[in-house]
C-alpha cells in the first residue's frame, strides 16, 4: 500500500505542477480541436460521481495488448486473461472478481453482450468481436443507481457505441513479436442521404507460449446510418489453442517453463453474428437486436484429480440466438424531466452442454440442455430541478423472467419465473461553479443460470443438488463529488454495496457458483488533466474492502476480490507529428481462499507507445509490458493432481502469467 500511494503521489506531482504553470495556455486558432471523452462535461447531467464517458481521442493513442483492454479506459476497471485470447476476459471492478461478467453489464449499439445461462459462465461478456478503431465511445456507470440498467449491472455497466463514419478510408497492418500479424481495412462513403461504413479485421498470432496459440480471428462490420437511425451487421469468428492457468509447483519444480502448458490439447472456437438497429424519433429512442453466437471451449483445471485414467479434461458448448429490443421516451414539463422505458429479450439456447473429453475428443456426455429464457422490464425515472443548482432523481424498475429447461435428464427439466422491483434515488447539488456533489441509493440484481432453478441431480457427481434463486438482489449507496474546472476533471466517491448472493469461481469445477451474501465498502478517485495543449494526464485509484456476510468468523474473505487498483497514463505531443504515450496499471493482492491465508501476488504493468503521422501515413510502435514483469495475470487456489502425485491431489496456486515484453509495429495509410 505504501508503494501504491507513493506511486500515486509521484504520478500526480508533475501533473499538478504542469497545471499550475500552464493554466493560462490556450490553443492557437490553426490548431485542431481535440475532444477527449473524459473531458466532456458531466456536471449538471450526471446521476453519480462515478459515471462518465471515454472515447473520441481517449482511444486514438493508447497501447493495447488485446481488445478487451478497451474496458480499462473506465477508471478502476481491470481486464485480464487466464486462457486463450478467444475467450472472454476476466474483469475486476469495485472489489469484484467479475469472472467473465457476473455483475458487469455490457452493450454495443444498444444490444446486450452478456449471455445468460451460458455454457461457460453466467453473464459471459466477450468483447473479442469489437474492432477497436471503430469504437467511438464508452458510456459507463457504476453501482445500481440507474433505472435503465437491469441484469448484471450491480458493479457497473459499459455501453459501447461504434462509429457511423470515418474521415477517410484506411488500410492498416500490424506486425509484432511472437508471430503477431493483424490487418484492417475500413472506410465509409455517402449512399444517397445515408452513410455506409464497412470494415474487415483479420488477426493471426502464436502468442508467447510454448504451445503455439494459433489464434485465427476475423471481425467484420457493415453499418448503414442516417441522421436519426443506424443499422449494423457484425460478424466474428475465432479459433485458438489455450494455455490455461497452471500450478505454481510445476513451474517451481521445472516440470514446465513459466509459459508452458500441462495439457497441450486445450482450446476453443467462437462465432458471433449480430444485427442491431437504433433510431431516434424526437423524444423517443428505439433499439432492436438479433444475435447468434456459438462457443466451444475445452479446458482442464485439475488434470488427474477426478479421473486418474482418462484425465479431467472437459468441454463446454453454447449455441444460441438472442432477440430483443428497448424503447425510451422522454417527457419534459417545466423543471421536471421524465424518462419512461422498457426492454424485452429472448434467449433461445439450442444447446448448452458439458462433456468429458480426452485429448480434445468427447468421450462422455455429462449434461446437455435446451433452454428458453424470456425477460421483460419497465422503468420510470424522474429528474426534478428543484433549483438551478439542485436536482433530485428518483426511479423505479420492474423486471420479470420466465424460463423453460429441457434437459437430457428429465429430473433436471422444468419451467418457472421470477420477478423483482428495484427502486433508485439520487440527489445532485452544484455547490460551486464546476463542482457537483452527489448522494445515491439504489437496488439492482443479477440473474443466476436458470438451470440452477430446475436442477435436482448433479450429473457430475450423481448427488442431489440444491436449487439456486433466479434473481439475486443488490443494494448500494454512494457519496461523491465531481470537479470540472478548465482542463481539469476529477471525481472522488465512497460506496457501499451488498449482494444477496455472491458468484465466485470454483476452480475444481471450472465455473462460477452462488455463494454467501457479501458486502463491499470502498473509495475511488480519478483525475483527467490537460495542463498544456501538448500534455494529457489521467489517473485513477480504488480501494475496496470485500467480505462475505453471515459466515463463520475468519472465513469471510471473498476469493479473488482485489482490494486495490491503480491506473494512470500520460500523452505527450512531442512534435508536430509525434505523440508519445505511457500507461501504468496496478492491481493488488487478493485472498484466494475464505480465511485469507493464501493470497495472490500483486501485478504492475507498463505499456508505452509512439505514434508518428505524416500526411496520409501513420506509424505506431507499441511496447507492451515494458519492464518485463513476470507477475501473474490471474491466480486461483485449489487442488489438482499431476502424474505421480497423491490421489487426493495437491492444493496449490494456479496462475496464468502476464505476457512477456513484446513490440508491435503498425502502419496505417489513410486515403
Amino acid at each position: 500500500m505504501r508503494r501504491l500511494f507513493s506511486f500515486v503521489l509521484l504520478a500526480g506531482a508533475p501533473a499538478a505542477g504542469a497545471w499550475a504553470q500552464s493554466a493560462d495556455s490556450s490553443a492557437t486558432s490553426d490548431e485542431p480541436i481535440v475532444v477527449f471523452g473524459r473531458g466532456i462535461e458531466q456536471v449538471g447531467t450526471a446521476t453519480s460521481g462515478s459515471e462518465g464517458v471515454v472515447g473520441y481521442a481517449d482511444f486514438e493513442n493508447r497501447p493495447l495488448a488485446r481488445v478487451g483492454e478497451l474496458a480499462e479506459s473506465v477508471p478502476g476497471l481491470v481486464a485480464t486473461q487466464h486462457s486463450g485470447e478467444g475467450k472472454a476476459n476476466q474483469f475486476f471492478l469495485r472489489g469484484f472478481n467479475l469472472d467473465h461478467g457476473t455483475d458487469l453489464a455490457g452493450t454495443v449499439d444498444g444490444a446486450p453482450i452478456n449471455m445468460r445461462s451460458h455454457g461457460h459462465g453466467q453473464g459471459y461478456l466477450d468483447l473479442n468481436f469489437l474492432i477497436p478503431e471503430l469504437v467511438e465511445r464508452i458510456d459507463y456507470t457504476k453501482g445500481p443507481y440507474h433505472a435503465d440498467k437491469g441484469d448484471f449491472a450491480s458493479a457497473g455497466t459499459l455501453a459501447f457505441t461504434t462509429r457511423n463514419q470515418l474521415a477517410t478510408p484506411l488500410l492498416e497492418t500490424t506486425v509484432g513479436t511472437y508471430g503477431y500479424l493483424r490487418g484492417l481495412a475500413a472506410g465509409s462513403t455517402a449512399v444517397g442521404g445515408s452513410e455506409l461504413l464497412a470494415a474487415l479485421d483479420v488477426t493471426r498470432a502464436n502468442g508467447p507460449w510454448v504451445l503455439d496459440e494459433r489464434l485465427r480471428k476475423v471481425n467484420a462490420l457493415v453499418k448503414l446510418s442516417g441522421p436519426t437511425w443506424a443499422l449494423s451487421l457484425s460478424g466474428y469468428t475465432n479459433r485458438w489453442n489455450s494455455t490455461d492457468q497452471v500450478p505454481e509447483r510445476a513451474i517451481r519444480d521445472g516440470l514446465i517453463p513459466r509459459n508452458g502448458a500441462i495439457d497441450p490439447t486445450l482450446g476453443g472456437r467462437a462465432e458471433r453474428l449480430g444485427l442491431t438497429f437504433q433510431a431516434h424519433f424526437g423524444a423517443t429512442d428505439l433499439a432492436a437486436f438479433a444475435v447468434a453466437s456459438r462457443l466451444r471451449l475445452t479446458s482442464n483445471f485439475t488434470y488427474l484429480l477426478d479421473d486418474p485414467v482418462n484425465g479431467d479434461q472437459f468441454r463446454q458448448i453454447d449455441r444460441r440466438a438472442v432477440f430483443g429490443g428497448s424503447i425510451v421516451h422522454r417527457l419534459t414539463h417545466g423543471a421536471l424531466d421524465v424518462r419512461l422505458g422498457g426492454d424485452a429479450r429472448w434467449d433461445r439456447i439450442g444447446t448448452v452442454g458439458l462433456y468429458r473429453t480426452r485429448a480434445g475428443v468427447v468421450r462422455e456426455n455429462v449434461r446437455e440442455d435446451r433452454v428458453d429464457e424470456w425477460s421483460a422490464a419497465a422503468f420510470a425515472e424522474a429528474t426534478w430541478r428543484i433549483t438551478p443548482d439542485l436536482r433530485t432523481i428518483a426511479g423505479l424498475r420492474g423486471d420479470a423472467v420466465a424460463y423453460r429447461v429441457r434437459s437430457d435428464l428429465a429430473a433436471n427439466s422444468g419451467s418457472g419465473g421470477a420477478g423483482i422491483i428495484t427502486p433508485k434515488v439520487a440527489l445532485a447539488w452544484r455547490a460551486f461553479r464546476g463542482v457537483e456533489v452527489y448522494a445515491d441509493y439504489g437496488e439492482g440484481f443479477h440473474s443466476n443460470d436458470v438451470r440452477g432453478a430446475t436442477i435436482t441431480e448433479d450429473l457430475a457427481t450423481g448427488e442431489a443438488a440444491g436449487r439456486a434463486p433466479v434473481l439475486v438482489r443488490s443494494r448500494g449507496a454512494e457519496f461523491g463529488a465531481r470537479i470540472e474546472r478548465g482542463t481539469l476533471t476529477a471525481s472522488l466517491v465512497g460506496f457501499w454495496l451488498d449482494l444477496g448472493s455472491e458468484l465466485v469461481f470454483v476452480g475444481d469445477a471450472g465455473a462460477t457458483e452462488p455463494s454467501a451474501p457479501s458486502r463491499r465498502l470502498g473509495a475511488e478517485a480519478s483525475v483527467f488533466l490537460r495542463p498544456a495543449t501538448w500534455l494529457t494526464l489521467d489517473a485513477a485509484a480504488a480501494l475496496t474492502r470485500a467480505r462475505f456476510r453471515n459466515v463463520a468468523a475468519g472465513a469471510d474473505r471473498i476469493p479473488g476480490a482485489v482490494s486495490e487498483v491503480f491506473n494512470s497514463g500520460a500523452g505527450v505531443q512531442a512534435g508536430p507529428n509525434l505523440v508519445l504515450a505511457l500507461r501504468a496499471r496496478h492491481f493488488g493482492s487478493a485472498p484466494l481462499i475464505e480465511d485469507g491465508s493464501v493470497r495472490s501476488r500483486p501485478t504492475t504493468l507498463f505499456n508505452a507507445g509512439a505514434y508518428w503521422t505524416h500526411k496520409a501515413l501513420r506509424v505506431s510502435l507499441d511496447a507492451l509490458n515494458v519492464f518485463g514483469s513476470t507477475a501473474p495475470d490471474i491466480s486461483y487456489f485449489y487442488a489438482s493432481r499431476l502424474p505421480g502425485e497423491p490421489v487426493e491431489g495437491v492444493e496449490d496456486r494456479h496462475v496464468h502469467p502476464v505476457e512477456p515484453r513484446q513490440v508491435r509495429l503498425t502502419l496505417r495509410y489513410a486515403f
